[in-house]
């Protein structure tokens, strides 16, 4: 697992522009997170930590895009209708097995290889059976209604690339290709708390003074939402003792530390002493309304952020900020 430097996150004390700020971001944060190996059908949300690379082409082989009738284009008569033989059948899975002559039309139904010899497909709407026989529109080009071998990937083609976040449609592509796992950053462990002697959970009554939690359930979703491993932590008592103890428990077994207020300079600010005392703590004053204010540091050799205390600003520096940030270290 990779370790961050004590002063990543150092920076002088004038305003920093947002673009400043992300540059940094991407200049000096690496990846946290060890490598593992999920089946393609765990891999969602996951960041990838390979390319993936085609061994073969998609599709295999030449196939029919619509069901209807195999022919040679040169046996199409442009001036008018023209009468073949139906002399086989292929279907998706089931190809015909022999190469096809001259004269011959093979019945033949979407996703079918395309039989050795022809190279159209007529739709079975702009056909009539006659019998054992087909009739056949003129007015069709040559070519039509057939996929080409490798028309959608070519063999040693990248179709992911290591570090994307990866969607549904990824790992339908990861499967097309014939794989059936993939590697993967193990998913990042974002330790989660708050403090405040005023700060109260939710459902629970509501003493003078006090306001109720909303930035942890906030953030938790926000962290989740990207894929994070959360440890709620709870609120903590500002009490020194307990929320160093919190932080030097936290980074024992976490890749990122995030809270929200308690970073400032006030008397009761007991998060940003604790921080200090075990790693460091660069206050990033951005330019930006609202979240001027955001602490970026280490506790030992753990990322810790703290957020502004407003909501607002906690979703605004998180989106702007804290998302590359968290999304570089996830690799």
């Amino acid at each position: 697992m990779a370790q961050l430097s004590n002063d990543c996150f150092a920076h002088g004390g004038r305003l920093m522009r947002v673009d400043e700020a992300l540059e940094l971001i991407a200049r000096r944060i690496d990846c946290v997170t060890d490598v593992e190996e999920v089946p393609v059908v765990a891999a969602l949300g996951r960041v990838l930590a390979e390319d993936v690379i085609a061994p073969h082409d998609v599709p295999p082989h030449d196939n029919s895009a619509v069901d209807g009738y195999a022919v040679f284009f040169d046996d199409l008569d442009p001036g008018g209708e023209t009468v073949l033989p139906v002399t086989g059948r292929a279907a998706a899975g089931h190809p015909l097995g022999r190469p096809v002559h001259r004269g011959e039309a093979i019945r033949i139904f979407t996703g079918a290889p395309m039989p050795e010899g022809p190279d159209t497909v007529m739709m079975q709407e702009d056909c009539r059976l006659e019998g054992d026989r087909v009739v056949l529109r003129p007015g069709l080009k040559r070519g039509a209604n057939r996929r080409r071998r490798g028309e959608d990937v070519r063999t040693g083609a990248t179709v992911l690339h290591r570090g994307r976040r990866l969607r549904a449609q990824d790992l339908g592509q990861a499967a097309a290709v014939g794989r059936r796992t993939l590697n993967v950053s193990r998913p990042l462990r974002a330790a989660l708390f708050s403090t405040g002697d005023e700060v109260r959970e939710p459902g629970t009554p509501l003493d003078p003074g006090c306001i109720y939690d909303s930035n942890r359930a906030m953030i938790h979703g926000l962290l989740s939402g990207l894929g994070c491993a959360v440890t709620d932590l709870g609120i903590l008592p500002d009490r020194p003792a307990v929320i160093h103890e919190a932080l030097a428990t936290a980074a024992r077994d976490h890749d990122v530390i995030i809270t929200s207020g308690g970073v400032s300079v006030g008397e009761e600010d007991h998060v940003k002493q604790a921080v200090e005392a075990q790693g460091a703590l660069h206050l990033w004053r951005l330019a930006i309304k609202p979240g001027r204010p955001l602490a970026l540091g280490q506790v030992g050799r753990v990322p810790f952020v703290g957020l502004p205390g407003n909501p607002v600003a906690v979703m605004v520096t998180f989106v702007t900020v804290v998302r590359p940030m968290i999304l570089r270290l996830m690799g």
